[in-house]
């Protein structure tokens, strides 16, 4: 008999922009569920009218987009399912499994204020648990789960082992306001009972929420699905990673200009490992992405790994792919796009420029000489290696390269002896090259520029760097 397809799901509430732990979470359900052949579904637990927001749900969509985490089927709005939600509750009502308590929030609240003063534990005990439907009152009344009161209950914990509670340590939790309407901890279980969710993986924060949980799928007689709550990801200095720590959500890093892809391994890396992988594709991770591999303790985040990441990414990405991204995150940094007739010499540029950049803000940087039009503007650095001498030595060059090869060695040939000529070596005039070709002290190699400039270009910023110094 062949097991069951594997389901995960994603669960964010849109009262917020796609944390970077919730991104996490998010890769590691795509990850279990693809490699599997499985399926990851997407919810979004807006049940938080109040918090909830169209933007705010669409922040999240374009955070799993960037990522390309794509899910199947459409989103599920948890808050349309509320009918749903209480229709479950009243099933639990009818069997016996919950009841109705009519007690009011005054009562309470007066309940745990004694509690408090007497130093008894504050975990309310309903009198209506055993009261027998001919006592009721004819008054609103919330639907409460009948929590076992003797025992133990485990969990069976993927990542964390086995937990397990006091079962005298469990409220009899209500599922269903005086209204109608559900809560947080019915919806959750009913939305991935009725997804088909074969394991929830979360953070775990929710790891006490689970053994609440626990009781309805019991109530209810459905299978538990396998859990794995997922240690929370601190900063460097051993804290619950906040904004204190600097960038926090997924747009963040996006408007930082580091690669989906990076960002993807990344986050895989933090907190799950498989032998001694570092940097990998996402054929390979699905490949070998298992819950066993994740540790119990929190991750800490490092943004010197990332970037090395992220670096190592930039030089393996196909150049057309890495155009691709040039051009998303300038959309999404609100820049203008890249101009056409600059595209192809972009893309000439790309094999050397992405050799020294970690972000595409550095990748444009690199190739900030083919995206510049002439005349260029020179930097404060860049124009002090423009003096007399050099002037001089980029005046007789000139008309040397008009009749050279255009090739790398041929080029170097006519430069080196152009320095020869003046007295100098090759490299000091490379700074007054760079200038000339770049606006720039800081470029890549002359040689490479000139390559992907081509003749015309190159002779023509000479000629404006002449002509400015004249």
């Amino acid at each position: 008999m062949s097991e069951a397809p594997v389901v995960t799901r994603f669960a964010p509430s849109p009262t917020g922009a796609l944390h970077i732990g919730g991104a996490r979470t998010a890769l590691f359900n795509w990850l279990f569920a693809r490699g599997r052949g499985g399926k990851f579904l997407l919810r979004i637990e807006d049940t938080d009218r109040a918090r909830s927001t169209p933007e705010n749900t669409r922040k999240i969509l374009d955070g799993l987009n960037w990522l390309g985490l794509d899910w199947d089927g459409d989103p599920i709005s948890q808050f349309e399912r509320a009918g749903r939600h209480a229709e479950v509750a009243r099933a639990m009502l009818a069997s016996g499994q919950a009841y109705k308590c009519f007690a009011t929030p005054e009562e309470i609240e007066a309940f745990r204020e004694n509690a408090r003063a007497e130093g008894r534990s504050t975990l309310y005990r309903s009198p209506w648990r055993d009261t027998p439907d001919s006592e009721h009152p004819d008054a609103p009344y919330v639907i409460r789960i009948r929590a076992p009161r003797d025992g133990a209950t485990t969990i069976h914990d993927a990542v964390q082992g086995e937990v397990t509670i006091q079962n005298d340590q469990l409220d009899d939790m209500v599922m269903l306001r005086a209204d109608g309407t559900p809560l947080y901890m019915l919806a959750v279980v009913v939305d991935d009972h009725d997804m088909g969710v074969t394991h929830v993986i979360r953070g775990d924060d929710h790891l006490t929420n689970a053994f609440r949980q626990k009781m309805i799928y019991e109530a209810m007689g459905w299978p538990v699905p396998v859990m794995a709550h997922v240690p929370l990801i601190f900063g460097p200095d051993g804290k619950k990673l906040s904004k204190r720590h600097g960038a926090t959500a997924t747009a963040d890093y996006q408007a930082l200009g580091y690669l989906a892809s990076a960002m993807r391994n990344y986050l895989a890396r933090l907190g799950w490992s498989h032998g001694d992988m570092e940097v990998f594709s996402d054929q390979e991770a699905m490949a070998v992405f298992d819950l066993s591999g994740i540790g119990k303790s929190p991750a800490r985040f490092d943004f010197k790994k990332l970037e090395n990441v992220s670096g190592q990414h930039m030089a393996r990405t196909p150049d057309d792919v890495l155009a691709i991204e040039v051009d998303a995150f300038l959309a999404a940094t609100d820049q203008p796009p890249m101009p056409d007739h600059l595209r192809d010499r972009f893309l000439a540029a790309l094999p050397f420029a992405k050799m020294k950049s970690k972000t595409i803000p550095q990748l444009l940087e690199q190739a900030h000489f083919a995206l510049a039009e002439r005349p260029l503007a020179i930097d404060a650095a860049a124009a002090k290696s423009l003096d007399a001498v050099s002037h001089g030595i980029l005046a007789d060059l000139t008309p040397h390269l008009h009749n050279a090869t255009w090739e790398r060695e041929a080029l170097e040939g006519v430069v080196a002896a152009g320095a020869q000529a003046h007295g100098t070596t090759l490299g000091k005039l490379a700074g007054p090259l760079r200038a000339a070709l770049a606006g720039r002290s800081v470029a890549p190699s002359v040689f490479d520029m000139m390559l992907v400039l081509g003749r015309d270009e190159t002779i023509a910023r000479l000629h404006d760097t002449l002509a400015r110094q004249g």
